[in-house]
């Protein structure tokens, strides 16, 4: 079971690289104009993830989100400007989606070996691979080549991303509209759990006595998030992982 669901893992990401991509992507897009790049966003990510393991699952679940909404172009990095309604700010990025700084200092330190060549859109899938690879996860190869998008769109995010709060039908059908299988859903959905989520994603399920959710595990998980919703309730941390919370594994599922 480990192997197929990290091997299923593998092919989500490979294809949700491509989503949207007419760029003739290759794994040696920068081997003679930035030798170096990819050690540079290696070197870079593992540091951050030292200092926060949860980021990991967050660097992924950016690049995830980056790609639903008009393919793997980085438009999820635009701020608010006077052409752009960043997407940032919708429902299902806004106080979620984390992980911007640590693309930040990568490019930063890009920019230093080789200023202006390579792409905020390479940087995020590669950095979702050094994310699971530094946590325990596989590893595999990143075709690169990607252009940065000069627009964003948040009408888009907010239809096109899911919500923790969709039931089955809808997330299956978002994630079929990308040409993602269930199957696959479930593995990319899985890959978040590495770390810990917040408390206001979760306290609907944990208090709903519904007979699909395993009664003691609901019970662990109400020590730590309170029914009530306060700020500082819904921003308490718990894993969803209970036997390890802080590796990319298998027994999340």
């Amino acid at each position: 079971m480990a192997y197929r669901m990290i091997t299923s893992f593998v092919v989500t990401l490979v294809l949700l690289g491509t989503i949207s991509c007419d760029a003739q992507l290759s794994s040696t897009f920068y081997d003679s104009t930035c030798p170096n790049a990819l050690s540079t966003i290696r070197t870079s990510i593992r540091t951050a993830i030292s200092k926060e393991r949860r980021m990991a699952a967050s660097l992924i679940r950016l690049h995830f989100h980056d790609c639903f909404v008009q393919g793997c172009d980085a438009s999820i990095l635009l701020d608010d400007s006077s052409t752009i309604e960043s997407e940032k700010s919708a429902r299902p990025n806004v106080n979620s989606v984390r992980g911007f700084e640590i693309i930040d200092k990568a490019k930063s330190e890009v920019e230093k070996v080789c200023p202006g060549v390579v792409s905020c859109a390479d940087i995020l899938a590669v950095a979702a691979r050094d994310a699971s690879f530094a946590v325990g996860g596989p590893s595999w190869t990143v075709k690169l080549g990607r252009r940065d998008s000069t627009t964003a769109s948040k009408s888009l995010a907010n239809t096109d991303l899911p919500l923790f709060t969709d039931d089955l039908t809808t997330l299956i059908s978002h994630f079929s509209k990308k040409n993602l299988s269930p199957k696959e859903m479930v593995t990319l959905s899985g890959a978040h759990t590495i770390g810990q989520a917040q408390c206001f994603t979760f306290r609907g399920r944990i208090y709903n006595n519904a007979s699909d959710i395993d009664a003691g595990f609901a019970s662990t998980r109400q020590r730590g998030c309170p029914s009530s919703s306060t700020t500082s309730n819904d921003q308490k941390l718990a894993a969803l992982d209970l036997v390890t919370p802080n590796s990319f594994d298998n027994n999340y599922f």
